[in-house]
């Protein structure tokens, strides 16, 4: 599965000196309020981490992409977010049950929604969409360490 101007691999999260991997996950509620509660723990995983200076971007990124997990997923079925740091990058990962890939729209000004990916793909240095064991999907995002806008 491959979202339209995303990569169709999913790269694993490099290999590099530094800090020990770390690998953080939790199961959300589909609901509205699990939203915010996705975006804090996607930020407080980099906590103390060298991944804490992109900490903004996975913040922003988490809430888009649990936000499209609510409102898109099957009823009645959770979501999860995993973070993962090792090396230079950090990577988020949005798991849902809905069987659908996300595609980047282009939304007219008027429109109060379809903006999400976009934002996603401003702020990443690379996203897309994975199969995952079970039913749906996995859509991550992955982030730099070493991003200019990390290192200001």
């Amino acid at each position: 599965m491959t979202a339209p101007g995303a990569t169709g691999s999913a790269p694993a999260v490099p290999a590099g000196a530094g800090a020990p991997p770390l690998a953080r996950q939790r199961q959300f509620a589909r609901g509205a309020a699990s939203v915010a509660r996705a975006r804090d723990f996607a930020a407080s995983v980099l906590t103390g981490t060298p991944g804490a200076g992109r900490a903004a971007d996975v913040r922003l990124c988490a809430s888009e992409l649990a936000a499209n997990a609510v409102r898109h997923g099957p009823a009645g079925r959770d979501f999860l977010v995993r973070v993962l740091t090792r090396g230079d990058a950090v990577r988020l990962e949005v798991h849902d049950a809905g069987e659908n890939a996300p595609c980047a729209r282009t939304p007219a000004d008027t429109d109060e929604h379809g903006r999400g990916l976009l934002v996603v793909a401003a702020l990443a240095d690379d996203w897309g969409v994975s199969d995952r064991s079970g039913p749906g999907k996995v859509v991550w995002a992955s982030f730099s360490i070493r991003h200019p806008a990390a290192a200001r």
